[in-house]
């Protein structure tokens, strides 16, 4: 059963697989800048900025080479900043150790990579006999054999990491793993399965309204069988999302303007924005009000005022002036760029 369901996935994938830029290649740097980007973005964003990096940061030695605000900057857009942080740092990881590690301890090793991202990069890049499980792997595992075990939860997470890794292994050896080899450069082995079924989960086997009269696993899927592909996976309750409110001050003096870089213990550490007031000055002009942002553990809502002063005004600890010309030069979360929007420069 389960040499067929890895076969079928095979198969599949080499008709529909998606031809990703980073598939062609065996290069460890392209593949962990891949995973990393696309941690919590879709690929058709993510696509963009893998080329952007690549361009301007071909090597991983270059890479570290470049300073956090470079990398802030080139990040900017793709939210999560915590992973261009740590893709920095990572990079300079790599070259004090000499080239990427060959071992899933040692990729787990790199800041910004766990259990997932480590897989996927042993597999691809090093051929390692790792399963990957993602958001993809669990939806399609979890309907494909009827699994009601949240996919959230301690059990859970236990269960479907043993299932993908009895799937990768050792149902599927080399050889058969012929019948599933397509474009070059893909490769073969468990590289090649883990990108098969997380294409399969992100193309066929979807969140909502998965195809399952043309799906090539419909005859042995529990979930279709039994009229639960709506409720699967499970998954638990999270703690409520929190709402914050924030009021931005866009301080303008003789065109120029105030801002501050954010420090670590909050949300987007190492970026920059404008005053965070408690207070609005006299004289301020509201320019927006309210203007929501979701993050994953909260809800923001933020209300921004334009001050012009005609006196230099003292500003609190850590800001600094810069020419209103200069602001495409900072990295700026992505609700800070909404509320820029508004502005007349």
């Amino acid at each position: 059963m389960t040499n067929d369901f890895a076969l079928t996935l095979l198969r599949w994938f080499r008709e529909n697989g998606r031809d990703l830029p980073w598939r062609q290649t065996k290069d460890p740097y392209a593949i962990w800048l891949s995973e990393i980007i696309l941690q919590q973005t879709q690929v058709k964003q993510g696509w963009a900025y893998w080329e952007r990096f690549m361009r301007r940061w071909p090597t991983v030695e270059q890479l570290a080479e470049a300073s956090e605000d470079e990398v802030l900057r080139e990040w900017q857009g793709l939210g999560y900043y915590s992973r261009a942080r740590n893709l920095h740092y990572a990079a300079k990881q790599v070259v004090t150790l000499g080239g990427f590690p060959a071992t899933l301890e040692g990729l787990r090793s790199l800041k910004g990579v766990g259990d997932y991202t480590a897989a996927a990069i042993g597999s691809i890049a090093f051929d390692l006999p790792a399963a990957v499980v993602d958001g993809n792997v669990y939806r399609v595992l979890s309907r494909h054999f009827g699994i009601n075990t949240p996919i959230n939860s301690t059990e859970g997470k236990k269960e479907f990491a043993l299932l993908a890794q009895d799937l990768l292994l050792p149902a599927l050896d080399r050889e058969r793993l012929r019948v599933g080899e397509h474009r070059s450069g893909m490769g073969m082995g468990s590289g090649l399965y883990n990108q098969a079924i997380m294409d399969f989960g992100a193309i066929q086997c979807t969140p909502s309204s998965p195809d399952c009269i043309n799906c090539p696993l419909m005859e042995s899927c529990v979930a279709f069988r039994e009229g639960r592909v709506a409720q699967l996976p499970v998954k638990l309750k999270t703690l409520k999302v929190k709402e914050r409110r924030l009021t931005y001050v866009y301080v303008r003096y003789q065109n120029m303007t105030a801002i501050h870089r954010r420090g670590e213990g909050d949300i987007w550490q190492g970026l920059y924005e404008p005053l965070l007031a408690e207070q609005v000055p006299e004289g301020a002009v509201l320019l927006r009000q309210g203007v929501k942002h979701v993050l994953t553990h909260r809800i923001l809502k933020a209300d921004f005022w334009l001050w012009e002063s005609a006196e230099r005004p003292e500003l609190p600890k850590g800001y600094f002036w810069i020419k209103e010309t200069e602001l495409d030069d900072y990295a700026k979360p992505r609700l800070i760029e909404i509320l820029l929007d508004s502005l007349t420069l």
